[in-house]
């Protein structure tokens, strides 16, 4: 089942969208839901996977799924599913991918957390500072080292820093997956307005996972329901 993406997210989107933000935060997740749901609407999609350094949870994971939906995958050698390998070898593609990149598709990043997570990009910044590009920077408030937004500020300039890009837009990820309910959800809109203002960007997108989609207190819990991004629960810790 795909989703909408909701407008202001839809606008933030650029032909090249870069995915980052802390270890934890659910990067890897939001990056393989907008793939999903872009391909569902029909735009040619692309998720490069440069999750390379001591990665939480890899795209390269769900092969599998992408390519059911037509998108395609470009991973870092020895990154499948199955590997015991963390061997952080890029590939070839990666360059004309982004270097090809044009105006009726979507190419999505999904980023290492922190700077030498995000280090990865680095080589390619050129390429994607030439194109239209975004970088949108994933928080979660619940997650350890980042519940004070200051903190959270602080891992942004670290990772604009180091990629030599700058983020265009903010998402708020702060949910508990399976555990999630409207206070999980609700509690978080102080933190996310004080971010914004911290690094002077506005929010596009608050993500709800399915399972409260059909929650009426969980559209109470949304300052805007236009931001509200309803995502499936794809990446899955190995106990899950």
């Amino acid at each position: 089942m795909t989703r909408p993406i909701p407008e202001p997210l839809q606008r933030a989107l650029r032909p090249i969208t870069v995915i980052c933000g802390h270890y934890g935060v659910g990067k890897t997740n939001l990056a393989v839901n907008l793939a999903i749901d872009s391909a569902a609407e029909g735009v040619p999609t692309t998720l490069i996977d440069l999750d390379i350094v001591n990665p939480y949870f890899r795209a390269s994971e769900q092969r599998a799924l992408l390519e059911m939906h037509g998108i395609e995958l470009i991973s870092p050698v020895f990154a499948e599913a199955g590997s015991n390998l963390d061997v952080p070898s890029l590939t070839g593609a990666i360059e004309p991918k982004l270097a090809d990149a044009t105006a009726d598709e979507l190419v999505i990043v999904d980023l290492g957390g922190d700077d030498v997570g995000a280090g990865a990009l680095g080589r390619f910044s050129g390429t994607v500072q030439a194109r239209d590009h975004a970088m949108l920077y994933v928080f979660n408030r619940h997650r350890n080292l980042v519940h004070d937004p200051r903190e959270a500020h602080g891992i942004l300039q670290e990772i604009e820093a180091v990629t030599r890009l700058h983020a265009t837009a903010l998402v708020d990820n702060s949910h508990l997956k399976q555990l999630t309910d409207a206070a999980a959800l609700d509690d978080g809109a102080g933190y996310a307005r004080t971010l914004c203002d911290l690094c002077g960007l506005e929010l596009a997108a608050k993500t709800c996972p399915e399972h409260l989609s059909g929650d009426p207190q969980v559209i109470e819990a949304f300052d805007d329901p236009s931001l509200l991004y309803t995502v499936a629960m794809y990446v899955k810790s190995p106990w899950e």
